[in-house]
């Protein structure tokens, strides 16, 4: 089953400032991180179940871990339906929370 991938506003913004922080850096290191992050929707768009729950209480709210480098990225996302996920919020796993 191929689920719709979807992003709120607030998840391209997260991915945005997340690619930007690293480009002060390394461009070849953002470049690498945002190619991690894309490819982590391929497991969302199969199994979107797989991730851990973010919210015991709701089976559909999950957080995606992302590995790169030493840390990584968390995506916090929503099963709408059968069809269909929303990428709600993506940070680096150092912040405190999501943005």
């Amino acid at each position: 089953m191929n689920h719709q991938i979807r992003f709120t506003q607030a998840a391209r913004g997260d991915i945005e400032r997340l690619y930007r922080f690293l480009a002060e850096q390394s461009i070849a290191s953002a470049d690498a991180a945002l190619r991690s992050i894309d490819k982590s929707w391929e497991l969302l768009r199969d199994f979107p179940f797989s991730a851990r729950k973010a919210d015991p209480a709701n089976p559909y709210l999950r957080e995606l871990l992302i590995p790169f480098g030493r840390a990584g990225y968390v995506a916090l996302y929503e099963i709408n339906d059968d069809k269909t996920v929303t990428v709600l919020a993506v940070r680096h796993q150092r912040e405190d929370d999501y943005h």
